[in-house]
């Protein structure tokens, strides 16, 4: 059995015609004189959903491997910032730090997203027999040498500027800064949307049984002849090949990569929102990183009525969202909409 198995139609295909929808209209904003009135009041909601349908498809490639396998996986932003990298390096023109090639962004996104699988493909080789805990390590840790990498090998990366002069396609075609962003959300919102529709297919195919039955018994499901060592690599591959895809769609959409942008801050945050959420159902991880999100956002706003200095602000902001964090795990375990049932949670 593999992942070209028969995979049935239903839930997905509502996900899949928004997608579609919501790339046509984008389509129409970039490509046609039609124009959009964005109130100022709105511009930091927009820029801020354009990060969350970003950060969506992460959680979606984490959801694949962990909710659904049970793969532990600390390090997911490197293969973020690996398909980021590899776009801008590609796809750069005067970068003024590092490589740039200057080659069309489609091929950089390509290499991108083969760039990431195969950095998937090399960890899961050397590391997919690990226990649980080892393999959380191992992952972290790769994420920290790359990290490294990408700071102090300043000729190739750049060093801790990054590589400017990133094509950005839809501000190419889009003057106007509020029917840019419109455009922009609505082409990267569609992307996610039909990347929720292909993992829900996936995982609702007799593919996607298999690997929940790794997740819940490996021994049992190796005695009914799975070869779970397989189904676990091309889970951690399918997932590490989506966080590549965004990352080249947050090089081309930001015009720049730098090292900040992928710290551990990131695997933090879908971590959190695949746990507050319910892991191993695709939508209710989306919403619980909707709600780190927008916790985050309304406590921008916080900072200007509360009578307390903003360092001391952003620590209470990390105190609050660890209290709700807290508060799910003691009262739902498996997350707000998880099913503790297939989750096997204790309630």
């Amino acid at each position: 059995m593999s992942a070209l198995d028969r995979l049935p139609s239903g839930r997905g295909d509502r996900a899949l015609i928004a997608g579609v929808a919501c790339l046509l209209v984008g389509g129409l904003f970039a490509l046609t004189p039609l124009q959009a009135n964005l109130p100022s009041a709105l511009y930091v909601f927009v820029e801020v959903g354009i990060t969350f349908v970003i950060y969506g498809m992460l959680v979606l490639g984490l959801d694949l491997q962990y909710g659904h396998t049970g793969l532990v996986n600390f390090g997911h932003v490197v293969f973020f910032a690996v398909g980021a990298y590899a776009t801008a390096m590609l796809s750069a023109a005067d970068p003024f730090a590092g490589i740039g090639l200057g080659y069309p962004w489609p091929l950089g996104l390509l290499v991108g997203v083969i760039a990431a699988a195969l950095l998937g493909l090399v960890v899961s080789a050397t590391s997919i027999r690990l226990r649980d805990d080892f393999l959380a390590i191992v992952t972290l840790a790769t994420a920290e040498i790359f990290h490294s990498i990408f700071v102090n090998f300043e000729g190739v990366f750049g060093g801790n500027v990054g590589i400017l002069g990133v094509p950005r396609p839809i501000a190419g075609l889009v003057g106007d800064a509020d029917t840019r962003l419109i455009a922009t959300i609505l082409v990267l919102g569609g992307l996610t949307l039909i990347t929720l529709a292909a993992v829900t297919r996936l995982t609702d195919a007799p593919y996607g049984r298999v690997l929940r039955a790794i997740r819940a018994d490996e021994l049992v499901t190796r005695s009914v002849g799975k070869s779970t060592i397989v189904y676990k690599t091309q889970a951690f591959v399918y997932g590490a090949a989506l966080a590549g895809l965004a990352g080249g769609l947050f090089a081309l959409y930001n015009g720049a990569v730098a090292p900040g942008f992928f710290t551990i801050q990131v695997t933090v945050t879908i971590w959190i929102g695949m746990l507050l959420g319910g892991a191993a159902n695709h939508r209710a991880v989306l919403a619980g990183l909707a709600i780190i999100m927008g916790l985050r956002l309304v406590s921008r706003f916080g900072l200007s009525v509360t009578p307390v200095p903003g360092d001391v602000f952003a620590a209470l902001r990390l105190v609050v969202v660890g209290l709700i964090l807290i508060a799910v795990i003691r009262f739902r375990p498996a997350g707000i909409w998880g099913d503790p049932q297939e989750l096997g949670v204790d309630q």
